[in-house]
Parts: C-alpha cells; structure tokens; sequence
C-alpha cells in the first residue's frame, strides 16, 4: 500500500481538482479530504455517509453569572483579553479570543467558570463512485485541524488494509500549517501541485522546505503553465536544483472549470480531454517502485 499526500503551497492552484482527476486514473484507493477546515472534495464526490463521528476540538470557557461575584480576577489574568464586563454588569468571555487554556477555570476562587470541549466538528466514512472517501467538516474559526487530519488518515488506513487497497490518496491542506504537517506526517511520497505566479512560486518554495525537513520523497507539478511562461522555467530550474522529479505540466483549460461545475472529473467530462489525457500520462512517472511498502 502507497500513502500519497498532494500538497500546495497556497490556494487556488487545482491541487483538489487534480485530485479528483486521478480518482479517474487510480483504481483501487482509499481518499481522504485532509483540507479539514475548507473541504471541498466532496462536491465532487457527491459521496453517501457511511458513518458520522463527532471530533471534540478546544476547550471554550463559560462563566455561571449566578456564581460569579465579579470580582475580575479571572480577567486580570486572562492573556489573550478574552474576558470583559459587560456594559450592565457582569462578565463575559468572548469564545472567539478564548483560547482554551483553563487559566480562568482554575483561579475563580468562587467556582463560577468552568470549560467544555467543542462538538461543532464532524469527521465522516463515506462510499462514492471512486471508492471510500474519508473526509471532514470544521466549524469557523475552530481549532485542533492536524489533530483532525491525523484521525481522519488513521481511519483511512485502517480501511485500506481491511480492502486490500494499492493506494491511499490524500488531498492535503494549502500551506505550511499543522494540518499540512499532519497530511505528510508518515506519507510515502508528496505531489506538489503549483502555478506559475510570484505568489504561488514563494509558497511553494516554503513547502519543500517543510517536506525536505521531512525526507520524504517529491514529485512537482505545474499547473497553468502557459498563464506565465517565464515563471514556470524559473520553476522547472528550481525543480532541478531540488531534485525534485517534475512530473510535467498542464495547460490551463476552461474545460476543467466546466467539469467542476458538473461536479465531474476532467475525465468524466471528457474522456479525450488533453488534460485528462496528460494525466494518464504523468502519473505514469510516480515511480510507485521506490516507493516504501507499508507493512
């Protein structure tokens, strides 16, 4: 079994379009939505929940005002000023600058906060036309993302080893942050998909860094090409003083902008697309072979 992550190093290069596109191309796989706090995989998908499960993500503070006494000492020391009095009386914490630690909770000399774990979030088993896609939903603004993404590949392996499954395929989060960490974190081999812009070339730039730190084997991609010429041989150079094995490049095409609106692949669009065809033909150069085997 192969564990593949494709990474990018910002938003917007098609790296979950691309995704998508290989679940036309790759049989026998397992696909997880590591982009917990913006999933989109789904939408193409369209997948049928299996099973539903409740992730428990940061501790949120809240004050019993028939308790409290107001005698501020929770807000003296509270370092994130998340705890205010409000405008008739009282006090209140502000859940979005709360951060969890429990400061408040411990020093109330009236017993009169206490803190629970949030349930706004949902990791789910789904079948969908491709296979099994694991996948989940964050609520704004919550927190605890790698640990989610940890939980969510955990699950998926432990179903590729129950389907004997040749692959498992995770669509990784955008960035450098702890949920990327946690995408790459025990992976074989990482897809970087970018595009030819100074924004997308100084991210990415960011994201080897982060996956050489790692010793984990790279292949590159470059999508859109054509959007920007000169970028993308200062790309193909930069690939090749990393070696980092370039698996080509796509051309932008509008055709992928209509099949996202079918909720389609590139390939269901149209099976003799150029890009789904150059597709077929640059996975071909995962040398899957080199690749370690999980036991």
């Amino acid at each position: 079994m192969k564990d593949i992550t494709i990474l990018s190093g910002k938003g917007g290069t098609g790296k979950t379009s691309i995704t998508a596109a290989l679940a036309s191309v790759i049989k026998n796989t397992v696909f997880v939505d590591a982009d917990v706090d913006a999933a989109d995989l789904h939408i193409i998908f369209q997948p049928e929940n299996k099973e539903t499960h409740v992730f428990e993500g940061a501790w949120v503070a809240s004050i019993d005002t028939n308790l409290c006494t107001n005698c501020g000492l929770c807000r003296q020391h509270c370092k994130f000023e998340a705890i205010h009095f409000k405008p008739g009386g009282g006090l209140r914490i502000d859940a979005f600058a709360c951060e969890g630690c429990r400061l408040c909770e411990r020093i109330c000399p009236a017993g009169a906060i206490s803190s629970e774990r949030s349930r706004n979030n949902h990791w789910f088993v789904s079948d969908t036309r491709f296979g099994s896609l694991v996948h989940a939903k964050m609520g704004p603004g919550e927190e605890n993302s790698g640990k989610l993404v940890t939980q969510i590949r955990k699950r998926a392996k432990e179903i590729a080893i129950e389907k004997n499954a040749d692959f498992i395929l995770n669509d990784g989060p955008p960035g450098i942050g702890c949920a990327a960490i946690a995408s790459i974190t025990g992976t074989d081999a990482v897809i970087l998909v970018t595009e030819p812009s100074k924004s997308g070339f100084h991210d990415l730039v960011r994201l080897v860094e982060l996956v050489q730190s790692f010793q984990i084997p790279m292949y590159a991609l470059i999508n859109k090409y054509d959007i920007n010429l000169e970028i993308s041989m200062q790309m193909e150079s930069f690939f090749t003083t990393q070696g980092i094995t370039l698996m080509g490049k796509l051309p932008f095409s509008e055709e992928v902008v209509y099949s996202m609106v079918e909720k389609k692949t590139i390939l269901e669009y149209n099976k003799d697309s150029e890009i789904g065809n150059a597709l077929l033909e640059l996975w071909k150069k995962v040398d899957v072979s080199e690749l370690k085997i999980e036991q």
